[in-house]
């Protein structure tokens, strides 16, 4: 299938999402598509995929012109989108979510479950994304769920597929093998848009990249060619520190200490396993692992949102049972959370009320109960400048804001305040190479400053580049601390379940 789009333009109320874009996509080619936060990469990819009309513009397929007014019709014609966010139904298994929608029946009436499964299973064999029909999908790894998203894509006779971040949740192993399954897709003759922040990813499986910015595509470039510095500048427009330079840590006095921590789910079921865990004044202590090995509730209890089962979480020397959820972010702890749509942000408030959210019955923003409108526009204008988060207006709602922006927002929040500890849950998750410079050295300044920072990534490159001591969780349990540099292959065969020892060994 050979894809063009020709002079596609998009407006949204402010704003320009896309300004008569050009993109050409060969038959059998991985076409990349890079570009900062807000640049217009999935509001072109939606038009495609037909969840967007496109205000002027044509889009043709092998020469012929079409028009999408729905996902069905993208489908109909060989398109098949994955998500960065799943699009699956948890609680059927991996065979039911492929046919879903496309089911063949029996005479009665019923799915044929057993034909399903055993034309998912010739599916996945013959491309290379393994999976059990029959597993449940939320019983499935990230890594897992993924190919079936592939799967059902492929199921539908997908030519052309288009991959929003698709290695956002993996480890390095699954990461190769996925680029393996883009590679036998390009061979098989199908087309792959494939859109990432990474740029070593690009040049690693793109046949060419094209790089929006504000709207527009601004280079087409060869990954053969072009180097990840090159990539950068053109996405970003000036040069931009790939490596932030870091001083050695100047370790103080304990901040966080954890000892035997265990914590259960809504269930009851424990879901972190006697962790113990100091981490003191002046360093980066990363929190390595693929989702859902427990950082998430490990994150929640210590920052006070959910209750301990065992053992304790001290902050500056205080037990935590002791405060209430207000008083441990009151008392000098700053969190970004890993879901910022759902605990970030309230997407029906303002920029400038979102950006007090955490303090808005405080001086200066409040005085004896009412609010000082002049001190809260001040106080917005000044973070929305001095984190670039790109908006027509201080007043615009946070859910009009792409989730660059949206991250960038809760970001501003919590590092604008004095605290003592810092805790980063994917601070970084979906952010264009510009952002994450400017908060990486964000979080190195705030370390320097005398804060804790407990930053939570399933970015190895991420914790490479600014940790100073790593864990890494599997399963609930926790192995480490490991003073860095720890090497980027011994930290993803931890992060799969491998042993410590024989990790370190064969990734030294």
């Amino acid at each position: 299938m050979r894809l063009e789009l020709e002079g596609i333009t998009k407006r949204f109320p402010g704003v320009v999402a896309n300004d008569h874009v050009d993109l050409v996509v060969e038959e059998g080619e991985v076409h990349g598509l890079l570009g900062e936060n807000g640049a217009g990469k999935s509001t072109l990819m939606n038009i495609l995929y037909g969840l967007y009309g496109a205000d002027e513009g044509e889009i043709r397929i092998d020469g012929q012109p079409v028009v999408f007014n729905d996902p069905g019709e993208a489908i109909d014609a060989g398109i098949g989108m994955v998500h960065q966010h799943f699009m699956l139904v948890p609680v059927f298994t991996v065979a039911e979510n492929i046919v879903l929608g496309v089911e063949q029946v029996s005479g009665l009436g019923k799915l044929d479950r057993a034909r399903a499964s055993e034309q998912v299973r010739e599916l996945a064999e013959r491309s290379g994304l393994p999976v059990d029909p029959d597993a449940k999908v939320e019983d499935l790894p990230v890594g897992i769920q993924q190919r079936v998203e592939i799967l059902k894509a492929l199921y539908r006779d997908a030519n052309l597929l288009i991959l929003d971040e698709p290695t956002a949740v993996l480890t390095p192993q699954e990461t190769d093998d996925l680029f393996e399954a883009i590679a036998s897709f390009r061979d098989e003759g199908r087309s792959v848009v494939f859109i990432s922040h990474k740029l070593r990813e690009h040049r690693a499986v793109a046949d060419r990249i094209s790089v929006l910015r504000r709207g527009s595509i601004v280079g087409t470039a060869d990954p053969n060619e072009a180097s990840e510095q090159d990539l950068a500048n053109l996405m970003v427009g000036r040069p931009v520190a790939l490596v932030v330079d870091k001083p050695p840590a100047n370790r103080q006095e304990a901040v966080l200490e954890l000892e035997g921590l265990h914590v259960a789910n809504a269930l009851g079921a424990t879901v972190v396993h006697d962790i113990d865990l100091q981490v003191d004044r002046g360093e980066i202590v990363a929190v390595a692992g693929v989702e859902g090995n427990g950082q998430s509730p490990l994150v929640e209890a210590i920052t006070g949102l959910r209750e301990i089962q065992h053992g304790t979480v001290s902050i500056g020397g205080r037990s935590i049972a002791e405060l209430t959820r207000k008083q441990v972010l009151r008392g000098g702890v700053g969190h970004v959370p890993e879901d910022r749509g759902r605990d970030g942000l309230i997407a029906q408030f303002s920029i400038a009320e979102n950006l007090v959210i955490n303090q808005w019955d405080m001086e200066p923003f409040a005085k004896r109960r009412s609010l000082q409108f002049k001190a809260i526009s001040e106080h917005a204008k000044r973070l929305v400048d001095l984190y670039d988060i790109r908006t027509p207006s201080i007043t615009t709602p946070a859910s009009s804001l792409s989730g660059g922006n949206q991250q960038k927002l809760v970001i501003a929040r919590e590092f604008d305040q004095p605290i003592d500890l810092l805790v980063a849950s994917q601070p970084t998750r979906g952010i264009d190479v510009g952002s994450i410079e400017f908060i990486h050295k964000q979080l190195i300044a705030k370390r320097d400053e005398g804060t804790a920072v407990v930053l939570v990534s399933s970015e190895l490159d991420e914790i490479l580049a600014i940790a100073d001591r790593v864990v890494v969780m599997f399963q609930g349990r926790a192995v480490g601390p490991f003073d860095m540099p720890v090497s980027k292959e011994a930290l993803g065969l931890m992060m799969a379940g491998a042993d410590p020892a024989e990790a370190m060994a064969k990734g030294a």
